[in-house]
């Protein structure tokens, strides 16, 4: 079946987190970073599925290692240090320009998903967008792209999907999509040959880009 709509994955896809989660975190724990982040990203499991509030639990699990910084403060600095791609962002521009739906598809909890669609102006670049909070459900489990394909309105053959996370690929196929592993690391020239290995062609670079 003909693609007609790509799925994107947000971080590692579309954006990154400059210097990485310890990088972000060592200013307030210092050697304890890389501890913090492993003994809290359990934690966050449910507030991306859209249950609870990740910040409360992330203001106990500071206090619990002595942090003393004020949790909005923190949680700006860290969650919301995201670098939007520009390269990634003009391929949805090119995907759309050669008639394809392009979609978001990631895992976030309720507060980092309301920046990416405002300060990111991620809910315009998007025609549809499928956070994991909203789904009630987080990937790789083949339930959400199965919600997320509803969501879009087509049937699983017609969706292409691509995440930087190998298990997230493979949940995704379980659900009868396809799926491409790839991240900017990669380079996006190597995405667009996996593109087109696929049959999904991109409209041509503006002149100069």
């Amino acid at each position: 079946m003909t693609i007609r709509h790509v799925l994107l994955d947000a971080d590692g896809v579309l954006q990154t987190l400059p210097g990485g989660w310890v990088a972000a975190m060592t200013p307030y724990l210092g050697e304890r970073a890389e501890e913090f982040l492993h003994a809290t990203w359990a934690d966050e499991l449910p507030a991306l599925r859209g249950e609870g509030d990740y910040l409360v639990d992330l203001a106990r699990a500071l206090d619990d290692f002595g942090v003393q910084a004020p949790l909005g403060e923190l949680y700006a600095a860290v969650w919301h240090s995201i670098e939007v791609d520009p390269v990634s962002i003009a391929l949805v521009h090119r995907l759309r320009a050669a008639g394809y739906g392009v979609h978001l598809g990631t895992n976030q909890e309720r507060h980092r998903a309301a920046y990416m669609r405002t300060a990111l102006g991620y809910d315009d670049l998007f025609d549809v967008s499928c956070y994991s909070c909203d789904l009630l459900v987080a990937k790789p489990d083949p339930t959400f792209f199965e919600r997320a394909v509803r969501r879009i309105g087509a049937v699983a053959q017609e969706v292409l999907f691509v995440d930087d996370h190998g298990p997230n690929v493979e949940g995704a196929r379980a659900a009868g999509l396809l799926g491409i592993r790839w991240t900017i690391a990669d380079g996006h020239q190597r995405l667009e040959r996996l593109l087109e290995d696929v049959g999904v062609r991109v409209a041509a670079r503006p002149p100069g880009a």
